[in-house]
């Protein structure tokens, strides 16, 4: 599986900004949403290879869209990387239950970012 395009959603426009500047410098096609509810807009625009989700969001947070999205059928074969503040064990275990393919805390490291995504890439592929 190829990963192209990358569905971001994170709040904080700051972070939104940082992580679509790296991503499309290494070439992937970015697009994002604020909220739980953007992203549902956005999926249905259009399904991405792959979606970088904060955890803490107003309304409904990051585990909660996570568990959405994995659990639905149009959606359950999107990887969804957890991308927060939340660094507790707990807290990764948790992402995972609710259908997390991977976990990296924030501030985001380029490289481990970049290698996560291309671990999803092999793996699926």
């Amino acid at each position: 599986m190829t990963i192209q395009k990358i569905l971001l959603v994170d709040d904080s426009k700051t972070e939104l900004h940082h992580l679509s500047e790296l991503l499309t410098k290494r070439g992937y096609a970015v697009r994002t949403a604020e909220n739980g509810e953007e992203a549902m807009k956005r999926l249905g625009e259009e399904v991405p290879d792959l979606i970088l989700m904060d955890v803490v969001m107003p309304g409904q947070n990051g585990f909660q869209l996570t568990r959405a999205i994995t659990r639905d059928p149009k959606f359950s074969h999107v990887p969804v990387i957890m991308c927060t503040s939340k660094n507790q064990e707990t807290d990764k275990v948790w992402g995972m239950r609710q259908g997390a393919s991977d976990y990296v805390v924030k501030p985001v490291k380029s490289d481990e970012l970049i290698a996560k995504i291309k671990a999803l890439e092999g793996a699926k592929g």
